[in-house]
């Protein structure tokens, strides 16, 4: 592998989403991830649609670019297999809960006594210092732990929603890349590895509450909490005489360049709710209200014109489908497709940064079950006949 993380082997015991993500960022940019599943394999595999067993839509994202190892770690056998992997990596990272990493005779302690600069990151629910600290935790779960449902319903949705997307699993996943990367660079100025914590629910009320601690920020309190502008009932993509689109004014010149183009240019200076960006964020309802008014006047197709001409900030409400045939992405080459062994034809997502010095390889499709048990345990130093024992005594799994 290429990429500015060429050279940095990470063992990877997530499963699910938020652990995956992560490794999927790493592998992307040339980290060689090698991914420990049971014999069951992640759950991800059996995530419908897909066309082979155990090779789920979802898991071919996320796993692209690693190494299948299957690996019972219940057995002594096995956990000796995973340190001696552990002794040669830099990063080890894991998304149970510790108490099960502990079970498992796999604290940071006991691999750090195999390699003292190991990496070692845990991505889970809590923080280990609360009374959250045992509870298990999802997606969901974390989401309204946070608040965002009960904030959908804030902003005028009929009852609590989840966002339709794993996103505290992702934010959290990102977070760890942060941490893993960071950890790495601290290592090359120290010689020191260490342990570190990304808890979900403490990384999710970061996000939430940056934007939304409103007048609870001051002590005391100033005003409630809440983004106005951000839970405004009309903030949603605005509906025109024969579809929608999405817009934003926020600077004074794209206010008066809007008042201008609907030729009531006077209200920018004399109307007070609009006049100033202090002044409209104490009236976001009022403003995005008036928005959506003037929007339904016209057809997609002459409002995009139009604002485009004025500087304004609007593109088309796309749907999934129509990310597919979106002409920049397209142009950027961002989608393409690639042959699995197994699975044919696969549409895949490039790696979405670039790079002028390091740019990755593309990375190799996502592996099947114990694909490279054998190689990776080679690599460790068993011989083949050492191999063939694990794989007959259930330790280790492979392709056959």
């Amino acid at each position: 592998m290429s990429g500015p993380l060429a050279g940095v082997r990470v063992v990877d015991l997530t499963s699910v989403i938020l652990g995956p993500y992560a490794t999927q960022i790493l592998a992307d940019l040339g980290a060689d991830v090698i991914k420990i599943e049971t014999p069951e394999g992640d759950n991800m595999r059996h995530a419908a649609p897909m066309r082979s067993p155990r090779m789920g839509h979802i898991f071919l994202h996320l796993n692209r670019g690693k190494r299948s190892v299957v690996l019972d770690l219940k057995q002594r056998a096995g956990r000796e297999a995973l340190l001696k992997l552990a002794a040669s990596a830099d990063v080890l990272v894991y998304n149970v809960r510790p108490q099960a990493m502990a079970r498992l005779g796999l604290t940071y302690e006991d691999v750090r006594a195999v390699n003292e600069r190991i990496i070692y990151v845990g991505a889970y629910g809590f923080s280990q210092k609360g009374p959250y600290a045992a509870k298990p935790a999802y997606d969901d779960i974390i989401q309204g732990m946070v608040a965002l449902p009960s904030l959908a319903k804030q902003a005028g949705a009929d009852r609590p929603r989840y966002v339709p997307s794993t996103v505290c699993d992702r934010v959290t996943g990102l977070n760890a890349v942060n941490a893993i990367t960071t950890a790495l660079y601290y290592r090359e100025r120290s010689g020191k590895g260490q342990a570190v914590e990304v808890p979900m629910f403490e990384s999710l009320t970061q996000f939430v509450l940056s934007e939304h601690m409103g007048g609870r920020t001051f002590e005391p309190p100033i005003g409630p909490m809440g983004q106005p502008r951000l839970l405004s009932e009309h903030r949603n993509p605005y509906e025109t005489r024969d579809g929608y689109l999405c817009l934003l004014l926020y600077n004074d010149k794209q206010w008066r360049n809007f008042f201008r183009l609907i030729g009531r240019e006077e209200l920018f200076e004399t109307d007070p709710r609009f006049a100033t960006q202090t002044s409209r964020s104490s009236h976001f309802n009022e403003a995005y209200a008036f928005i959506a008014e003037q929007m339904r006047t016209r057809t997609s197709a002459e409002w995009l014109a139009a604002l485009t001409e004025a500087d304004i900030p609007v593109m088309p409400l796309n749907s999934l489908e129509d990310l597919l045939g979106d002409e920049h992405l397209n142009q950027t080459g961002f989608f393409s497709t690639v042959e699995h062994p197994t699975e044919g034809t696969l549409r895949t997502m490039a790696v979405p940064s670039r790079w002028s010095e390091s740019p990755p390889d593309a990375p190799s499709p996502a592996p099947l079950l114990g694909e490279h048990t054998v190689e990776v345990l080679r690599e460790a130093g068993y011989s083949s006949a050492e191999i063939d024992s694990m794989i007959a005594a259930g330790v280790a799994g492979a392709v056959t």
